[in-house]
């Protein structure tokens, strides 16, 4: 019963017409690879057609770039302007009928940016798209309405918003979930098996195969309780203030470089000039500022900009305006040392 709530609380947290909409997976990668396997790998044919972002987390790049070689879709990315947001021009340019499906973040775990996806979503079902979100970045963040959004599916994990490792989610509509095949089979998922087959649970059940992860989904129902107390709309406030604030103060350092939008969330990825991020990171640590370090699982972003790897400064609730100026003097003393 407890489990059951937890889908109902994630339901009415992303504001699903009904809790059998909400499907429990590990993570958002299990979520997107399933509806990779569920749909594309049983539907899509050769000459169908994806388009992705240049920006992905490579958990939404990789699964359609399988398909590519399983199936024969063409892959097609969307180009990003200097500033590291979507060429919306050139998303319209690769939309046509033979577009089935487009998957987006709707914020970049690197850059911050928060992507326009109620548009990017408009445009891809005018010709007929499907439309999967990857909100592992906003959901935590920002409110998060599929219904207003009218995306066709969306994924995102617990751990990124308080909750436990190990419970993701993944939204979809009801009629397309009902319409797709199971990626994993066994336990409870089966309604009924005979010599001949096996037929389906109802669901969500359908797609959450095995042994559940019960204390997960429990705790990212309180997870999600703690947030709507405090209120979405006040954190995601907070976090644009504090990074307003970190990125005036970083602007007015020489030696650093910013990379993304002023519109953003409270992730701000830099290098500094003549310091590898991977010291700047370790650097940080010896004075117990937590910061990371390489590629953040985004290469061919980091590509586009010509660099190798950043340095990523993350802002949640629970951070101060007084841990901002901490990490500023910090990088500034780190940029002083290496210079003597």
């Amino acid at each position: 019963e407890m489990y059951e709530e937890a889908h109902r609380a994630v339901k009415e947290f992303i504001n699903a017409r009904t809790w059998e909409e909400i499907i429990f997976t590990r993570n958002t990668t299990e979520a997107i690879n399933l509806v990779a396997y569920s749909l594309g790998v049983r539907r899509f044919k050769p000459g169908d057609e994806i388009i992705i972002t240049m920006m992905e987390h490579h958990s939404n790049m990789v699964p359609w770039q399988m398909l590519k070689d399983l199936c024969g879709i063409k892959l097609h990315y969307i180009k990003l302007k200097p500033d590291g947001t979507l060429d919306l021009e050139h998303y319209r340019s690769l939309l046509s009928p033979k577009t089935k499906l487009v998957a987006v973040a709707h914020v970049s775990n690197v850059l911050g940016v928060i992507n326009p996806v109620k548009e990017i979503i408009k445009l891809a079902h005018e010709v007929g798209a499907l439309v999967l979100i990857d909100a592992a970045q906003s959901v935590p963040h920002m409110k998060v309405d599929v219904q207003e959004i009218d995306c066709d599916f969306m994924a995102f994990s617990g751990h990124k918003m308080l909750g436990p490792t190990g419970i993701g989610v993944l939204y979809g509509k009801k009629e397309l979930l009902e319409d797709m095949d199971p990626f994993l089979r066994g336990g409870d998922m089966i309604k009924q098996v005979k010599i001949e087959g096996a037929s389906w649970n109802d669901l969500p059940w359908k797609f959450e195969a095995g042994t559940s992860n019960i204390a997960g989904g429990i705790g990212l129902k309180a997870a999600i309780e703690y947030l709507q107390n405090i209120g979405v709309d006040c954190i995601f406030e907070h976090e644009k203030a504090l990074a307003k604030y970190t990125i005036n103060k970083l602007k007015e350092i020489e030696e650093v470089k910013l990379f993304g939008p002023e519109e953003r969330i409270g992730v701000i990825s830099f290098v500094v000039k003549g310091i590898s991020p991977d010291l700047v990171g370790i650097a940080m640590n010896e004075k117990g500022i937590a910061i990371r370090t390489g590629c953040h699982c985004a290469q061919p972003l980091h590509e586009f900009f010509g660099i190798r790897g950043t340095a990523r400064a993350s802002f949640y609730l629970y951070n101060t305006f007084e841990e901002a100026d901490k990490f500023i003097e910090r990088l500034e003393e780190i940029i002083t040392r290496s210079k003597k």
